[in-house]
């Protein structure tokens, strides 16, 4: 009599997009929780390592998720590179994804390439997730290149 154990394939979303602007503006989208809070979700980011922060939207019954993503800071090197977890649940404390969130930008002579690397989709539950966020990360991008190309960063509307 053999084991028979049926595996999961974890799923993995990678996107890169290009932005036609300097690399310590992207950094300034991606690390400043108010214009975070523009084109992603409200949050209490803080580019700190080690900082525990959420991100807040909306509960979604159908992907047993209560609107909250539990994150952690766990790299930061300016200008390059930033990672944090990513968990969510159905709420009552229980976390049903973990995964990480890795941003890396490169400079170039024209704007910067950014690459986006999210994993940890490695249960069947999270199928429905990995599906939404897929297409959401895509729509996420294309909100930063608009408040960058209306000329948003760096100010606010005291």
């Amino acid at each position: 009599m053999s084991n028979l154990k049926v595996t999961y394939m974890t799923k993995v979303i990678q996107h890169q997009y290009f932005f036609a602007h300097p690399v310590e503006t992207v950094w300034e989208y991606l690390t400043n929780a108010e214009l975070m809070g523009q084109w992603l979700m409200k949050n209490n980011f803080e580019p700190v390592m080690g900082h525990e922060f959420q991100f807040r939207t909306g509960a979604k019954a159908n992907l047993n998720f209560d609107g909250i993503f539990y994150c952690k800071v766990l790299n930061i090197e300016p200008l390059k590179t930033l990672s944090y977890s990513w968990n969510c649940g159905p709420g009552a404390g229980s976390i049903t994804l973990e995964s990480v969130v890795t941003w890396r930008l490169e400079s170039k002579d024209n704007g910067t390439q950014v690459f986006l690397d999210h994993r940890g989709f490695d249960r069947a539950e999270n199928l429905d997730m990995y599906h939404g966020l897929m297409h959401g990360w895509l729509e996420k991008f294309q909100n930063i290149d608009k408040l960058l190309n209306a000329g948003a960063h760096g100010h606010t509307n005291a």
